[in-house]
């Protein structure tokens, strides 16, 4: 019986490129994806297992599904002339309908049964311009965190040079808007002294031409009387000596 095909769809299909510098982790991805309508156990395994660390490295991925596995590289002192020998497997199994005991499946799979892909492991340095850009970005951080602290220095430091420098400024200024307040105060009270200086005027003549008006009535009325008693008086005079004659 041959052996059977590759169930499960890899990205990438071959090879696993790790881009430097490695003086840190340096992580790829492989994407593992179900097309069949079966659930299908994984296991991935490495000829250095020292220097990776895989996660997961074994599960299993339903019908249709899709599983990320992060593939990460321990740092290490890289020699371009050294060609890596590295490789990874990927190890697949059609998965029973209960699983419980993924130690007991893999050690009593039947080597029929297994299905595996082979990739190789890539070293890959950065570009002449890759490092060019990381080399600007590397020496700009440092004049934008200088440019940034300066900015920083000058604003705290600038309200205490207005306290001491722009402090009497301000005073002068309070001062002088004190005076002019002061004075339009004065100014305001002088109006109100005018106004009401020109509202006593009238009224007093008004009052003034009231009374003589008064006056002027109550004459002529005591003198009205007066006049009515001579005028009876020539009357009765002039009847009285018409009689008597």
């Amino acid at each position: 019986m041959s052996k059977l095909d590759q169930i499960l769809i890899l990205d990438p299909p071959c090879d696993l490129k790790f881009k430097g510098p490695f003086t840190g982790v340096v992580t790829t991805n492989l994407k593992l994806k179900n097309p069949s309508d079966r659930r299908v156990c994984f296991k991935v395994k490495t000829t250095a297992p020292r220097r990776y660390c895989v996660r997961p490295n074994s599960g299993v991925i339903e019908a249709g599904a899709t599983v990320i596995i992060s593939v990460m590289l321990q740092p290490f002192d890289y020699d371009p002339n050294e060609k890596s020998k590295h490789k990874f497997m990927v190890q697949t199994i059609f998965a029973p309908p209960n699983v419980s005991d993924m130690d007991s499946l893999w050690k009593d799979a039947k080597p029929d049964d297994l299905m595996d892909s082979k990739l190789r492991c890539v070293f890959e340095l950065p570009s002449e311009n890759d490092k060019v850009n990381d080399v600007e970005a590397t020496k700009a951080a440092p004049v934008m965190n200088s440019a940034k602290a300066d900015s920083t220095a000058s604003t705290v430091s600038a309200p205490g040079s207005m306290d001491e420098q722009d402090l009497k400024k301000v005073l002068e200024k309070c001062k002088r808007q004190q005076t002019e307040i002061n004075k339009l105060a004065e100014e305001n009270r002088q109006l109100k002294e005018d106004g009401l200086r020109m509202r006593k005027v009238p009224r007093s003549d008004h009052m003034t031409s009231n009374s003589t008006s008064l006056l002027g009535r109550e004459a002529s009325t005591t003198s009205l009387p007066s006049l009515l008693v001579v005028i009876a008086a020539i009357f009765i005079g002039f009847f009285l000596g018409k009689f008597i004659l």
